[in-house]
Formats: structure tokens, C-alpha cells, sequence
């Protein structure tokens, strides 16, 4: 466990797929400063998946900082800046699919947890980009019900720490969790 002292703000954005999460963290970061910090945590898979990846650079454009970092969020320094994290499912598959079969999930979610405090152990705000991929009933696949577990507890633990979080629905904004509700 860390112990902060700096100012921070983290906020969680969560929704699922193509509910317009990252469209809207990102317009909440250009409203909070004009330089701000994308970090991609996505695996580049295959082509499609890289088309993706360009299409969301392209968008954003040339104000951003583009940092790719797959799992070492820790290793990035904010210095008081604003920084859309997208997105906690890719960074939690690339440590999930690290482990064993045999892995405890709950071992590889200590290893999250550990990572996201580190990160967040520092000045800066922090817009975290999620899914609720649990919210389609459960899977027949092993595998993937031991990653949604993994992935909702790290859910939980990052709404937990979160001064604010939105629930995105079919583009628009539920504020869930503000300052005002602590």
C-alpha cells in the first residue's frame, strides 16, 4: 500500500463497448488542460486491430502526448498533468494472460492493484477508461468468466479510489460517484 501526499484526481469512465467511453474521457481531459497525456495499454493483435488504434490517434490529435505502455503504468511520471488511461480491460488482459491457467485470479489482481497504486501515487489526474463487461450474463467459456471476475474486483478496487465515476450509456454521461457523494 502507498501512502500519497501529492494532489490527485483519479475518474473512472465505464460503460460498455462502444458506449462512447473513450470519446468522452477524452474531451474531459482537453477540458481540463490543452496538452494532455494519452496512455494506451492495448496489445496490437492483428491489422484490424491496429486500424483501430490509428483511427483514435487521428481523432485525437496533435495536442496529445501518446505514451504506449502494456503494463508498467508506474514507470510514467505525470508531473501534475491530466492523463486518459485507455483502457484498464486491455491492461488487465495483458497481465490475466501472463499467468497460468493454474494462477490464482486473485493473484494477478494484487499484481494490478499493486500497479495501479504505484501509478497513481503521484500528482496528477488520472481519467481511467473501463468496460463492465460482466453485464452480459455469464459465459460458458472458464477463461473468460475468470477474467470477468478479474476484471470486475479491479473494477471495484479503482471505483473505490475514485474521486468521480461515470457510467457511460449509448453516449451519455451518469455521474455515479462525484466529490459531492463521499
Amino acid at each position: 500500500m502507498y501512502l500519497c501526499m501529492q494532489m490527485k484526481r483519479i475518474i473512472l469512465i465505464t460503460g460498455g463497448q462502444r458506449s462512447g467511453k473513450s470519446q468522452y474521457a477524452e474531451k474531459l481531459a482537453l477540458s481540463l488542460t490543452p496538452t494532455p497525456i494519452y496512455i494506451a495499454t492495448a496489445h496490437v493483435w492483428d491489422d484490424e486491430f491496429r486500424q483501430r488504434i490509428l483511427k483514435h490517434q487521428q481523432r485525437r490529435g496533435p495536442q496529445w502526448t501518446n505514451i504506449e505502455e502494456e503494463k508498467h503504468l508506474s514507470r510514467i511520471q505525470l508531473e501534475g498533468r491530466v492523463a486518459v488511461i485507455d483502457c484498464m480491460t486491455l491492461w488487465a488482459t495483458n497481465f490475466f494472460f501472463d499467468g497460468s491457467e493454474e494462477q490464482p485470479v486473485a493473484e494477478t489482481l494484487e499484481v494490478l492493484k499493486a500497479e495501479f497504486d504505484a501509478f497513481t501515487c503521484q500528482e496528477g489526474t488520472f481519467i481511467f477508461v473501463t468496460n463492465e463487461i460482466g453485464s452480459g450474463g455469464v459465459s460458458e467459456n472458464a477463461v473468460q468468466r475468470r477474467f470477468t471476475d478479474l476484471q470486475g474486483w479491479m473494477n471495484q478496487y479503482v471505483a473505490q479510489q475514485a474521486d468521480e465515476v461515470v457510467l457511460m450509456v449509448s453516449g451519455i454521461p451518469v455521474k455515479i460517484k462525484s466529490n459531492e457523494n463521499i
